[in-house]
């Protein structure tokens, strides 16, 4: 490859030379509801147990506490990367984030990252804090996640297969030159600040269940923020460190597809296609296709809990070695669950916040019901492609009566997406959660959805803090 055709440097062009104007109106909006939609689950994750012990960390590192960025949801204002680290955390906290559609069919789920977790922290804390514009703030972050997104069609599928997360590893790189387009980085440097960037890149899978998953897009936006920080004080990198011999695409996935990436930089954009979903229930997007069947036939049929004998569910072989806690005794196992999800529809007919709790995982009524789903390999499902999350359910009542559902995709998915009116109840959902007040809550959609149109950022960071709650608040019982 020619050193004028060097993936890095093409990266750094395309962050340093987009334009807003050149960013369709359709792509602007989507990005718009996927950035409405992170900054309610910040609010939501935040007054998670996570977001308690974050909050403590921070108070240990002799920081000031009232200059800075804003911790959404709680008083605190801190240094940029320490806004980023604690709301990247926040937004991953309940597994409710929006999800990156893949385009290649070796993609397992037909998922890639969850895009908004690790580059909306960036660039909001940056942009907080150098008092930018809602429209450079909403580039930053559409450049951002088309960078992530990008990269992470183009690895070789093994990256993921392996056990990387891929959120934390393209988090980073995408938060990274999120944080170099605000900080006005030149092409040289961006490209180093991508280097510096891909050098941080990490996340397992094993940590799915816990505290850690969601640790990985705070750590990845926080470094991000230093990367583009560093670089601009004069910090050295790699030209090339994406696609060189030792760089990332290497070392992480054995290799990388050329014609993914190439040329492919907003041409389309990702959130006009494949796209993004936005999760209509806090939990891993696999059980989303089968609550949608299941909730669509519990409410069709007005099927009672005892009139169940058996619930069997079947998708591919893959599905499961996410979906890996059988028996789950916490909401963040509950969250990769195919058989909580399925009880809890079944009890509640709805699967929120409210339903993720520690206090309702562990209820008796729901773990016995957990005991009546098999949850396993389909053929047809498995027949039916792994790119896709097809859910085959099977519901077995005392009368002998069988009743039936398939879904390849959720709620919530580009085939079958959100309306701005389910995002903003959504939202609402999520702000009520993180206490804050429903007419705060109605104006910061409301700056969101005209977000080009704000001077100040700060005129929508200021309205992310809720007055102090008292202890017991919604998610004491957790």
């Amino acid at each position: 490859m020619s050193r004028k055709m060097a993936l890095t440097a093409e990266v750094a062009r395309f962050v340093t030379r987009t334009r807003a104007a050149q960013i369709p109106r359709a792509v602007m909006h989507h990005g718009k509801r996927s950035l409405l939609d992170g900054l309610g689950l910040a609010l939501a994750g935040n007054a998670a147990e996570s977001g308690h012990i974050v909050r403590r960390y921070l108070k240990t590192l002799g920081l000031t506490l009232d200059r800075g960025a804003t911790v959404i949801g709680t008083p605190l204002k801190v240094p940029p990367r320490f806004a980023a680290f604690a709301n990247g955390i926040a937004i991953h906290a309940d597994d409710y984030d929006d999800t990156q559609l893949a385009v290649a069919k070796d993609r397992v789920y037909g998922l890639l990252t969850h895009p908004t977790a690790p580059v909306l922290p960036a660039v909001l804390a940056l942009a907080e804090g150098d008092k930018r514009s809602g429209l450079d703030l909403l580039t930053a972050y559409q450049i951002a996640v088309e960078v992530e997104t990008k990269l992470a069609e183009a690895i070789n599928p093994r990256h993921y297969a392996d056990g990387f997360h891929s959120t934390a590893t393209f988090g980073v790189i995408g938060a990274a030159a999120g944080a170099a387009r605000l900080l006005g980085l030149d092409a040289t440097q961006t490209a180093q600040a991508l280097s510096l960037g891909a050098s941080q890149a990490a996340g397992l899978r094993e940590n799915f269940g816990t505290m850690t998953k969601p640790f990985h897009p705070g750590r990845s936006a926080e470094s991000g923020v230093m990367a583009a920080e560093l670089i601009r004080l004069g910090w050295s990198a790699a030209p090339d460190a994406l696609e060189a011999k030792r760089g990332f695409f290497n070392a992480a996935g054995g290799g990388y597809d050329p014609q993914a990436i190439h040329g492919k930089l907003g041409k389309p954009w990702t959130f006009a296609m494949p796209g993004v979903s936005i999760k209509p229930h806090p939990s891993g997007s696999l059980t989303h296709p089968g609550m949608g069947v299941m909730l669509d036939l519990v409410l069709q049929h007005d099927i009672k809990p005892g009139q169940v004998r058996k619930i069997r569910v079947g998708t591919n072989r893959h599905m499961p070695n996410t979906l890996i806690h059988r028996r789950p005794k916490n909401e963040l196992q509950a969250k990769f669950s195919m058989e909580f999800c399925m009880a809890i529809l079944l009890l509640e007919r709805k699967a929120g916040l409210a339903q993720f709790t520690d206090a309702v995982v562990r209820r008796a009524d729901v773990q016995r019901m957990i005991g009546l789903v098999e949850f396993g390999v389909h053929p047809e499902a498995e027949a039916a492609g792994y790119e896709k999350m097809t859910t085959i359910i099977d519901i077995e009542l005392k009368d002998g009566r069988v009743i039936r559902g398939r879904a390849d995709f959720g709620k919530g998915s580009p085939a079958n997406p959100m309306s701005d009116d389910e995002v903003a109840g959504k939202f609402r959902e999520c702000a009520a959660w993180g206490g804050l007040p429903a007419a705060q809550a109605d104006e910061v959609i409301r700056l969101v959805f005209n977000l080009e149109k704000l001077k100040s950022v700060r005129e929508l960071t200021r309205l992310l803090a809720p007055a102090p709650r008292r202890k017991s608040s919604a998610r004491a019982g957790k």
